[in-house]
């Protein structure tokens, strides 16, 4: 099941969106290119399964 969520960009601080696989555990990690900057994020995603909700948190990857 993906879920779409909105982050923001540890550069230039616009919001982007990414689709996150929730099967693929409830604590996940990857790198992520910002759509506007195009700098690399690494995203800390937490999935909260009961309620099918995502959390991301963008830092700067570097």
């Amino acid at each position: 099941m993906e879920i779409e969520a909105t982050w923001y960009c540890g550069y230039c601080g616009e919001e982007n969106s990414s689709v996150v696989d929730i099967t693929a555990g409830d604590e996940q990690t990857f790198v992520e290119d910002c759509s506007v900057c195009c700098n690399p994020n690494t995203l800390h995603i937490a999935v909260d399964r009961d309620n099918e909700d995502v959390d991301i948190e963008a830092e700067y990857e570097g």
